[in-house]
């Protein structure tokens, strides 16, 4: 199970065939909250938030679903999720002796409205915390020696960051929290019916766990809160069995009590497990963030981009890149130039010649991690600023730009495009051929799909397989070698790598003029 503007669902069996899918969308399903893509952007564009009773009246909703439809719970032997990352959930005193005494009559967001001491959880697409990530840089010696430490340098969006926020802030608030979970801890302890342990993945994208040794570190934790390890409880491998599942689980939904809960992750590491990613492979998540990511053995971090923490294999780190402006600003100009249809959006694709005859685009609705900006910025064949594109140039120059940003920043990680390069597409967007084309072209490699969109969802799945057998030592690419393959459903066009390593090298350029130019919020705000 994996929240972003949707919770979804998907069950497997033994043979790794999906059975089942469902999913609850947010804002059409659960229109009482009110949210745009799942969340709440404030007035100052800067504080991004959830309700967490949503989330939790979700994962009601989704599974009525599956009981009307005959679903057989009791069929079920384990069970694993991933949240989005980087979002965090407050914990009341108390709650935990709630959540262990759940009545089964009684659904679960009625059962747990009074357990949150923050009612609308920070989400990875906030980007208000830029005082509280220059004191935690401060703190440890740098930016660098935070990505030494943590894999990444200070981000606003991570949870280190944003537990410092609510504590200079509101630090009633905070002393009145027992336990802070990540999404992907939250839902687990839903079903354990207790306070879930973070895994080392999705723990690695907090900005407070020494990816190397496995443990929080003291310095950072210091940085951000006092008594803050306690609050967070210890991490663990990813494939940890957590216990049983809640008995409320086994009385209301018939639930076998033997079923085991593997420790959540992250959407995206959990995604990496739903391709089965191998060395060498590039994977990019079209969904309401766009990511690239790629496993490695020996992390090397850096000051754009992220190492985390394999959800997989122990020994073995995945490197990671975060866009938020992706199918929320897909849509949005598809609403505004194609009439809100994808079918008139590929059309404009496929009207346009590779390249877009020179012309250049960077959409950033929201402030974008990579590069650090904000606004539409278009140039034209000779870089100057324009104000607009015509409807097809607008489209392509939306598509090419978001896949060279990706490409460019991958490349600057040191990974090379080899001739034996797979470029796995997940997510959304990834039903769409067109843009598959493209993103083949830019990148001057094949690019595979695999038979679901919801690879977060299929990969909890099969690490809550591998959570049954690990401890034996078995691997997960073993567990998993029978599941099906990629299909292959672009190649790059004849001619695609002339046109776009002179494109590269220009949007490269006119990258490093929008952020001389652009205004970057340097005070959060408490809005």
């Amino acid at each position: 199970m994996c929240c972003v503007g949707l919770l979804k669902v998907i069950a497997i069996d033994e043979q790794l065939r999906v059975i089942h899918e469902n999913h609850v969308n947010f804002d059409k399903e659960l229109p009482e909250f009110r949210t745009h893509g799942g969340v709440h952007i404030h007035k100052n564009r800067l504080t991004v938030t959830s309700p967490v009773l949503m989330w939790i009246k979700a994962l009601d909703m989704v599974l009525e679903k599956m009981k009307s439809s005959g679903f057989n719970f009791s069929r079920v032997k384990a069970l694993s999720g991933a949240g989005q990352q980087h979002g965090s959930v407050y914990w009341n005193d108390g709650a935990n002796l709630i959540l262990q005494n759940l009545p089964p009559d009684v659904p679960l967001h009625q059962a747990l409205k009074s357990c949150f001491s923050v009612n609308n959880s920070p989400v990875w697409m906030d980007s208000s915390t830029s005082v509280q990530c220059s004191d935690l840089e401060e703190a440890v010696g740098g930016a660098q020696k935070l990505a030494d430490i943590t894999g990444s340098r200070a981000y606003e969006r991570f949870t280190g960051n944003q537990i410092a926020k609510i504590y200079s802030q509101n630090p009633e608030v905070y002393a009145q929290t027992e336990r802070i979970s990540l999404v992907s801890s939250f839902a687990a302890s839903l079903f354990l019916g207790a306070y879930a342990r973070i895994d080392y993945s999705d723990g690695s994208g907090m900005n407070l766990l020494h990816i190397r040794e496995k443990i929080w570190n003291s310095v950072c934790l210091d940085a951000c809160a006092p008594g803050l390890e306690k609050k967070l409880g210890h991490p663990v491998p990813c494939s940890k069995i957590l216990g049983p599942v809640s008995p409320y689980f086994v009385k209301r939904y018939g639930f076998n009590p033997n079923c085991k809960v593997i420790a959540f992750t992250g959407d995206n590491p959990a995604s990496l497990a739903g391709m089965r990613l191998v060395e060498g492979d590039i994977a990019i998540s079209l969904g309401t963030s766009d990511t690239l990511f790629l496993w490695i053995r020996e992390p090397k971090p850096a000051l754009d981009g992220h190492i985390l923490c394999s959800p997989v294999d122990t020994n073995s780190y995945m490197a990671l890149l975060c866009f938020k402006n992706g199918s929320l600003m897909r849509e949005m100009i598809r609403d505004e130039v194609a009439s809100g249809s994808w079918e008139e959006f590929s059309q404009a694709l496929t009207s346009t010649p590779a390249g877009n005859g020179g012309n250049i685009g960077f959409y950033f609705d929201v402030m974008e991690i990579i590069p650090e900006a904000v606004g539409i910025h278009r140039f034209d064949s000779q870089n100057n600023s324009v104000p607009s594109f015509p409807k097809e140039v607008e489209i392509r120059a939306l598509i090419e730009g978001q896949f060279m940003v990706k490409r460019i920043h991958a490349e600057k990680l040191g990974y090379k495009i080899l001739p034996t390069t797979r470029i796995l597409a997940t997510g959304g967007a990834s039903y769409n051929k067109d843009i598959l084309q493209i993103l083949s072209d830019v990148f001057s490699a094949p690019v595979y799909t695999i038979d679901t969109a919801n690879s977060a969802c299929l990969g909890s799945a099969y690490r809550a397989i591998h959570g049954l057998v690990a401890e034996s030592n078995v691997a997960f690419v073993d567990v998993v070698k029978s599941a099906p393959g990629p299909r292959l459903v672009a190649t790059p066009a004849t001619g695609a790598t002339l046109v776009y390593q002179p494109l590269l090298k220009r949007y490269m350029v006119l990258e490093q003029q929008v952020l001389s130019e652009a205004k970057i919020p340097t005070v959060a705000s408490s809005e």
